[in-house]
């Protein structure tokens, strides 16, 4: 209380503290009434002035006073002491640096000023025991009498100073241990060289640009090429290239001229016996020097050229096996066909001789299944091969799996169940309907014939998006978005042996006479043509899981043309009155006449060309310009021009004429199957008439609504005349 009272007097104002900062303050409030120092109004002018002195000093200082060392340490010094009260002996206040501190605060404390540089202090600034290292220095301060009353330590750390210092020694004895080692080295350098010249199996050599010679050759290139040292050395290197490799080697001569180094850089040297060698070099320009070291290969090359044709061999034979399999069924399946519309011809013909005509209808319609069943085969075939012709249109396939629903069933029979899981908004991707139904309903048999005690057949359908790892794992598909269609079974399942098969034309588990092979063949060639992919997991017992992808296209699906636009598909044909000018141009005799003579009886005038110079001569006659209204052309065609050739020249003066693509089979150099231009379709080979009167009558009519809308060129149709 009387503290208090001394240190809030009006009288008492401890100017000596005004700059201490929190130091000060902590001292100001301290009592110290109880403490060998007295209160704070009785402390003695040399302990107050060396006390500011201390409390205002930029450096860390600690001013210690009396016999029992009360330290105060100013601000600066703070962090090192941590939270010490003041006025705590020094040893207490500090105890990590009394060690090495006390020593000169004992000496300062008899009279004797004392300096250290770099003292070791263990401290804990960060919460964790470090090495630090100190300057301090330690001065008496004397009371009036001249007496040592107290000492005040300053202090600068050298941590820093110290840690450069170490390393410098370290970085100095590593290099002085460095270049002993190298001393050393260097000393060995020559023998190992000179060694290492002797006895290497490589080709080493230096060589001049300038004089275009060997400087130097070791003892390999004279075991390599038959060239002494002297004789490698005294001709010009070129001579001893293989001719037909000079070329080459003048080239990289001039690479190596220019500082670019060679490494391994194959090429042929002449044997001194005349003999070729295959030399690897690797080789470093230093000026106008060459430095190299080369490999002889030759026997490595040898090895490759019999490795290669031993490939080429195998892939022969394997080639030739496939072709037998392949032929073999196709022999088969086509001489069945072809002895049944042999023999349907050979009974019309012997009854045309009996004059017996009644069932000669029902032997026509048999002879034209059997060319359909072997249309069919032909196009399973182009499908695996992917050179069968797509008309790829924007589909939509839940509409288009909706749709053959019924069909499935009819298909799969009363024991089959058929459940159908379409994800909604599936993508719309671009294909070929025709070829995603077939794709489909082959699918869809495969899992019945798997099922015949019954089962249940899944279709299902989503979205995929196919990351690029995702995407490696399915061949060469490319990653991006498809569009799912999965079908499923719980049949009998597949061994992984036939799974691997499965694909393979003509490859059938099924009982002679139940199957073709093809069917998976023709959904195998239909994805990959289309852009996609399919995937077969099966397990014998467990069923089996088809997936199919088909790329994603951004596109609304387009309008199916509904059926009986232009009479039903399996309608007898018969004599119409239509009218129209249509171009008929195939090279096929045959072909060309028929389908000219079936439009001629659906009442349209036709224009038949064997070629396109000749279909082109047509439209240009003696009273001038010939416009057709439509043209049908073979996409095979010869003399320099194909079909989508001479649709593309005719559409240059009629971009809207209609234009009908017949072909066997679509060569990848001309149809690429890409989507075909508006009002150009496409007709695959062989086909009934009726598809192409149906093909011909719904172009035109499309074609008369899109005029009515943006006419092309007036025109008047034509009439066929007597």
């Amino acid at each position: 209380m009387t503290t208090t009272m001394l240190d809030s007097s009006p009288t008492f104002s401890p100017t000596f503290l005004a700059c201490g900062g929190r130091m000060a303050a902590r001292i100001a409030a301290h009592d110290w009434s109880a403490t060998r120092l007295g209160p704070l109004a009785a402390w003695p002018d040399c302990l107050r002035g060396a006390l500011g002195t201390a409390l205002g000093c930029g450096f860390p200082s600690i001013l210690c006073w009396g016999a029992q060392l009360a330290a105060f340490p100013n601000d600066v010094c703070l962090p090192l002491l941590g939270e010490c009260a003041p006025g705590t002996p020094l040893p207490d206040a500090w105890p990590a640096a009394w060690n090495a501190l006390g020593p000169l605060v004992l000496r300062a404390r008899g009279g004797e000023p004392c300096h250290a540089d770099d003292v070791p202090v263990l401290l804990e600034r960060h919460g964790y025991p470090e090495p630090a290292w100190y300057s301090f220095s330690c001065a008496p301060v004397h009371d009036g009498a001249g007496a040592v009353a107290g000492v005040l330590c300053t202090m600068t750390e050298t941590t820093a100073k110290v840690r450069a210092q170490a390393a410098l020694r370290r970085r100095e004895q590593r290099q002085q241990r460095l270049g002993e080692i190298l001393s050393h080295q260097v000393t060995t350098h020559a023998i190992d060289r000179d060694r290492l010249w002797r006895i290497s199996r490589d080709v080493m050599a230096a060589a001049s640009l300038t004089t275009g010679r060997f400087l130097t050759v070791n003892p390999a290139f004279t075991d390599v090429l038959g060239w002494s040292a002297a004789e490698a050395t005294a001709r010009p290197f070129m001579q001893m290239v293989y001719p037909d490799d000079c070329a080459d080697v003048l080239e990289k001569l001039q690479m190596l001229a220019a500082g670019t180094p060679l490494v391994g850089y194959e090429m042929r040297m002449l044997h001194r016996d005349g003999s070729l060698r295959w030399l690897s070099w690797t080789i470093s320009p230093e000026g106008e020097l060459l430095y190299g070291v080369a490999r002889d290969v030759s026997s490595e090359k040898q090895q490759a050229d019999a490795l290669r044709q031993a490939e080429e061999a195998l892939r022969q034979s394997q080639k030739m096996e496939a072709v037998g399999q392949l032929t073999g069924g196709l022999a088969h399946d086509f001489n069945n066909m072809l002895a049944g519309v042999t023999g349907h011809l050979e009974l019309m013909k012997l009854r045309l001789r009996m004059g017996q005509s009644g069932d000669l209808p029902a032997r026509i319609d048999a002879a034209l299944g059997v060319t359909q069943r072997a249309a069919a085969l032909t196009h399973r075939l182009l499908a695996f091969s992917r050179r069968q012709a797509l008309d790829p249109r924007p589909t939509s396939v839940n509409a288009l799996v909706m749709s053959m629903t019924e069909l499935i069933e009819r298909a799969a029979g009363p024991a089959i169940a058929l459940r159908t899981r379409l994800q909604p908004a599936v993508w719309t991707t671009l294909c070929d309907p025709n070829q995603l139904e077939s794709a489909l309903l082959n699918l869809a048999n495969n899992a019945r014939d798997a099922m015949p005690e019954g089962g249940l057949i899944d279709v299902e359908t989503g979205n995929v998006a196919l990351t690029p790892a995702q995407a490696r794992r399915h061949g060469d598909l490319r990653p991006g978005d498809y569009v799912q269609v999965i079908v499923r079974d719980n049949g009998a399942g597949m061994p992984p042996d036939v799974v691997a098969r499965a694909f393979d034309p003509f490859f059938t588990t099924k009982p002679m006479g139940q199957g073709t092979g093809l069917g998976l063949s023709m959904v195998y060639g239909f994805a990959q043509q289309s852009g996609g992919h399919v995937r077969i997991e099966s397990r014998a017992g467990h069923g089996t899981e088809v997936r199919l992808l088909l790329p994603r296209h951004v596109a609304e699906p387009l309008p199916q043309l509904l059926p009986g636009a232009c009479g039903e598909r399996d309608a007898p044909l018969q004599q119409a009155d239509r009218m129209g000018l249509v171009l008929v141009v195939d090279d096929e005799d045959d072909i060309r006449a028929v389908m000219s003579e079936v439009l001629q009886l659906q009442g349209y005038t036709v224009l038949a060309a064997a070629d396109a110079p000749q279909a082109l001569r047509m439209l240009q006659d003696q009273r001038g310009e010939v416009r057709p209204d439509m043209l049908v052309t073979d996409v095979g065609l010869p003399n320099g021009m194909n079909g989508r050739q001479l649709a593309d020249q005719v559409r240059v003066r009629w971009p809207q004429l209609p234009v009908l693509l017949v072909t066997g089979y679509a060569e990848s150099t001309v149809m690429k199957n890409e989507t075909l231009p508006a009002q150009m379709e496409l007709l695959t080979k062989p086909f009934a008439m009726h598809a192409l009167v149906d093909k011909v009558c719904a172009m035109l009519a499309q074609a008369a609504a899109a005029d009515a809308v943006q006419p092309d060129l007036p025109h008047i149709p034509r009439r066929v005349g007597a």
